[in-house]
C-alpha cells in the first residue's frame, strides 16, 4: 500500500492493532508497514509485571500498575478472544478468574501465534509526534534506550495504544507530609503481604479500592478501612473492614473522617484513579478526556476528530476490554485500509461524539453502562471481519459477576461462566480465591 503505520504501545490495545493487521495480510490483502514502538523491553503493556516503581532501569517512568497477587476482578468470559478461546491456548478450559500470570500467558499466545514480534521495536519510547499539514504526514521522534540514540521517522497514520491506567491521579491531603506510616498510590501497589497486621486506609470506593482492600485482608492485614467521596461501595465485607465517608487529614497516625470519627492508621493507600496523558503529543494531537465510557473527540470511539489520520485505543472506562480493543483496532485497520469511509464533515463527527455521551448520560444504572458498550463493541464488529461472537453472553457474564459480587464479595471469584467462544462451562478453581495464596499459572492450572 506504500503506507506506514506507528502503534504507540504493545499492551492489549496494540498487540490488538498488530492482530487486525497480520489477520487482513493472512487473508491476502497488502497491508501498510507496521511499526510498534514499546517503552517496555517486552510486551503486555500493564500485564507485563515488575517489581519496579517509580522509575525503571532506563530512568523512564513505570508503566506497570499490576501488582503482584492481581487476579482478574471479572470473569474472563467477559474479555475472551473471538479469534482465540482460552481453551485454544490452554488445551482445556479453565477457571473463571485467572491471575495475571495465566492471563500474560493467555494475551503472548495470540500474538506468538500470529507471528508479529518482528514488528515491535522494544526497549524504545516515543518522545514527540508532530504533524505536517502540509505534506500530510507524522514525523515521529523515538529514543531507542538499548542503544541510546534519539532519531525520527515518517508515518501516514499514527496509532495511541498507550493506555490509560499508568499515570497516577494523586491528591494532597493535610497531614501526608508528616505522617508516619507509609503512603502509597495504587499505581506503586505491589505485594499485599507488606501489609500483614497493619491497619490500612485506602482512599477510593472504585474497583481499585475494593481488589487492593480485598488483597489487603487476604493476605493478613489487621484492619482495612475504606472512605469514599461520594457512595460507599456497600459490599458485606469481612468484620475487619469498615467504609468510611470522606477522608479529610491525618495527624501522627489519627485519620479524621467528616462524620467526625477517627481510625488509627498504619498505612494510607491511594486508589484515586489515573490520568489520559500523552507527554509526547503537541496539544493540537493530544485527546484530553475523562475516564467515561463516551471519550471525547473520538469519532466512533477511535478516530480523533481533530486529525482523521490519528487513532487512540482503549481510552474508555471498560466493562469489555480484549475484545472491544480488538473491535477497535479491525475498525481502525479498516479506516486505514480504506474500506471504512470516515464522513468528512467535523460536524458530523462532533455530532457522532455528542450523541455517544447523550446515550451514557441518559441512565446511571449499571447494566445499561454494561449493554451500552456492548453494543459499541457489535456496532464496530458489524462493519469489519472480526469474528463475530455473543456480545450479549457476555453482557449476561456480568450480571451474573455483579450479582455474585452482591452475594459474597470475598468469595464472587469462586463462582464459575460459561464461554460465549466456545460455549462451554468453566470449571470451578481447586481452591477458594481467599484460600488460594499460591498465584503461580502452575497451581491455577491443576484443576
Amino acid at each position: 500500500m506504500g503506507k506506514r503505520v506507528a502503534v504507540i504501545g504493545a499492551g492489549p490495545s496494540g498487540l490488538a492493532q498488530l492482530r487486525a493487521f497480520q489477520s487482513a495480510a493472512q487473508k491476502g490483502a497488502e497491508i501498510p508497514e507496521v511499526v510498534c514502538f514499546e517503552k517496555q523491553s517486552n510486551w503486555g503493556g500493564l500485564w507485563n509485571y515488575t517489581w519496579r516503581t517509580g522509575l525503571d532501569e532506563n530512568g523512564e517512568p513505570v508503566h506497570c500498575s499490576m501488582y503482584r497477587y492481581l487476579w482478574t476482578n471479572g470473569p474472563k468470559e467477559g474479555l475472551e478472544f473471538a479469534d482465540y478461546s482460552f481453551e485454544e491456548h490452554f488445551g482445556k478450559q479453565i477457571a473463571s478468574y485467572p491471575p495475571r500470570a495465566v492471563m500474560f500467558d493467555y494475551i503472548e499466545g495470540r500474538v506468538s501465534k500470529a507471528g508479529v514480534r518482528d514488528w515491535i521495536r522494544f526497549s524504545t519510547v516515543v518522545r514527540n509526534v508532530d504533524y505536517d499539514a502540509a505534506v500530510g504526514d507524522f514525523t515521529v521522534t523515538v529514543h531507542d534506550l538499548e542503544a541510546d540514540t534519539v532519531y525520527k521517522e515518517r508515518f501516514d497514520n499514527v496509532i495511541v495504544a498507550s493506555g490509560h491506567f499508568s499515570t497516577p491521579n494523586v491528591p494532597e491531603y493535610e497531614g501526608f507530609s508528616t505522617f508516619n506510616g507509609r503512603i502509597v498510590h495504587a499505581h506503586d501497589f505491589r505485594d499485599a503481604r507488606e501489609f500483614a497486621d497493619k491497619d490500612v486506609l485506602i482512599l477510593g470506593s472504585s474497583y481499585s479500592a475494593e481488589d487492593i482492600g480485598s488483597q489487603c485482608w487476604k493476605y493478613g492485614a489487621k484492619t482495612v478501612t475504606t472512605s469514599y467521596r461520594s457512595a460507599p461501595m456497600g459490599f458485606d465485607w469481612p468484620e475487619n473492614w469498615e467504609e468510611k465517608p470522606a477522608f479529610q487529614k491525618v495527624q501522627d497516625r489519627t485519620a479524621y473522617f467528616s462524620d467526625g470519627t477517627t481510625k488509627e492508621v498504619d498505612a494510607i493507600i491511594l486508589c484515586t484513579g489515573y490520568k489520559h496523558y500523552f507527554n509526547f503529543l503537541p496539544d493540537d494531537l493530544r485527546l484530553k478526556t475523562a475516564n467515561r465510557l463516551a471519550t471525547a473527540d473520538l469519532y466512533k470511539g477511535v478516530a480523533y476528530v481533530h486529525n482523521l489520520k490519528l487513532f487512540y485505543l482503549g481510552m474508555q472506562d471498560q466493562w469489555f476490554t480484549f475484545n472491544m480493543f480488538d473491535a477497535q483496532a479491525w475498525y481502525v485497520r479498516d479506516i486505514i485500509m480504506d474500506r471504512i469511509e470516515v464522513p468528512a464533515d467535523k460536524q458530523v463527527l462532533l455530532e457522532d461524539v455528542a450523541q455517544r455521551e447523550r446515550e451514557e448520560e441518559a441512565s446511571g444504572d449499571v447494566k445499561y453502562a454494561i449493554k451500552y458498550q456492548g453494543a459499541y463493541v457489535k456496532e464496530l464488529i458489524a462493519d469489519t471481519d472480526y469474528p463475530s461472537f455473543d456480545v450479549d453472553g457476555a453482557c449476561e457474564a456480568f450480571f451474573e459477576w455483579k450479582a455474585h459480587k452482591a452475594e459474597d464479595i470475598m468469595a464472587f471469584r469462586n463462582h464459575s461462566y460459561k464461554s460465549v467462544i466456545t460455549g462451554t462451562m468453566a470449571p470451578a478453581h481447586h481452591t477458594p480465591w481467599k484460600d488460594a495464596l499460591d498465584d503461580s499459572m502452575e497451581a491455577y492450572l491443576k484443576n
